[in-house]
């Protein structure tokens, strides 16, 4: 549904200057509203800044029936929104704005800059243009009656509003502004919550102290990784708790949710490109003298950080047997003890339920209160589905908070 201006403009409460935030807030103000962010961080967007540090990773370009099964069970309900704001129109806006937008050999979609800040930049200007009025330093700390109530650095208030968009993220980078303070205070109005867990983050391992000196920080690269998620290739990074990066994020709801049922192992393949026979045979051939890692990098073709990984996480037995050895490289569990902590996580599932809010996201024992973004119960991988559903869901509300306020069809 496309909103369009008209003649009953509302006032509208903002609650969050994320993403999902701003997108509530352009909408809205290109109707006609009068808009007000309210934001509890000194500026806005930090998330968004924070992530273009990477070369903010907009959107996908794979095909929409494709990028929709990266949902998982929330599809359903988010497939309508996504719809609405799919790959291509995120693309189109971020042009609108002055962005220019290229795909990566991965489908991934970047900014030609490669940077958050320009379009960061642009998006508030058009918001000041569309008479959005940004506060920050006002901290939302929950309802008084029918009114919202405020908090500042020298004053508390309460304010009414025709309606209200809450677009306060999850509960992972608290210095960012997602502390999820705001969960006791919707409980309050029995609104059902889902417990926050870690979505697309590291997890610890138990590495010997040798082997973290040695290798912590490391990448370990093209490799291929299995778990209850399937399986993909792609690089992680050793930690000094354990691993890190795209590839363990890849697999980190699988495992997240694995090791809540007991013990669980991320497979690797160390060497993808090289069948169990063919390695078998080429570690047959290595001299019986040589050391361990010579072995592994003249019949394997492993480096040193493969090597330690193989060492570290296979037994005698294993090593010098060239049939269990090559095993052991084409299966090499790293058995995992939990998830890093939440404030670590990229992302969080867990949030409000589903069943709290209508198929147009306004809550159900809140009538006029709308929510968005990361608050959600909803989680995807990382490759820039998570921004296209924050904004895909904060104009999604922005136009059911429009319906609502002006009593029109949706």
């Amino acid at each position: 549904m496309a909103v369009e201006s008209n003649d009953m403009n509302k006032r509208i409460a903002i609650i969050g200057g994320g993403p999902a935030g701003l997108m509530a807030a352009e909408t809205l103000s290109a109707a006609g509203h009068a808009v007000t962010v309210f934001e509890a961080m000194p500026t806005v967007g930090r998330k968004l800044l924070m992530a273009g540090k990477s070369g903010l990773n907009l959107t996908h370009a794979e095909p929409m029936d494709e990028f929709m099964t990266r949902f998982g069970a929330a599809r359903l309900r988010l497939e309508p929104a996504l719809r609405d704001f799919d790959n291509a129109a995120m693309r189109k806006w971020a042009g609108g704005l002055g962005t220019e937008t290229f795909v990566g050999s991965s489908g991934r979609v970047f900014p030609v800059a490669m940077k958050a800040s320009p379009l960061l930049r642009a998006w508030l200007k058009r918001l000041e243009a569309q008479n959005v009025t940004i506060l920050t330093r006002h901290r939302w700390i929950g309802f008084e009656g029918d009114a919202l109530r405020f908090e500042t650095t020298d004053r508390r208030y309460s304010e009414r509003f025709d309606a209200t968009i809450l677009a306060l993220g999850g509960a992972s980078w608290k210095r960012l502004g997602s502390d999820a303070a705001w969960v006791p205070w919707l409980e309050a109005e029995g609104v059902g919550i889902v417990p926050f867990r870690p979505a697309n983050c590291g997890f610890d391992v138990g590495w010997s102290t040798h082997f973290i000196e040695r290798f912590a920080g490391a990448p370990v690269k093209s490799v291929a990784a299995k778990s209850g998620a399937g399986t993909s290739r792609g690089e992680f990074v050793i930690s000094q708790h354990g691993i890190e990066g795209s590839l363990a994020y890849a697999h980190s709801a699988a495992l997240r949710d694995a090791l809540e049922e007991g013990p669980a192992s991320l497979l690797l393949d160390l060497s993808p490109e090289r069948s169990f026979e063919r390695l078998e045979r080429d570690l047959l051939r290595q001299p019986a003298k040589a050391s361990f890692s010579n072995r592994l990098r003249k019949g394997a073709g492993l480096d040193a950080v493969k090597s330690a990984l193989a060492r570290e996480l296979t037994d005698d037995v294993q090593r010098s047997n060239a049939s269990e050895l090559a095993r052991a490289i084409k299966a090499l569990p790293i058995p995992l003890l939990r998830p890093r902590p939440i404030d670590e996580a990229i992302s969080v599932a867990g949030g409000v339920t589903w069943e709290a809010i209508t198929e147009h996201f306004m809550l159900k024992n809140a009538p006029g209160v709308f929510v968005a973004g990361e608050m959600i119960d909803w989680e995807a991988p990382t490759g820039g589905y998570l921004l296209n559903a924050c904004l895909a869901t904060g104009r999604a509300a922005a136009q059911a908070a429009h319906a609502y306020v002006t009593q029109a069809a949706i």
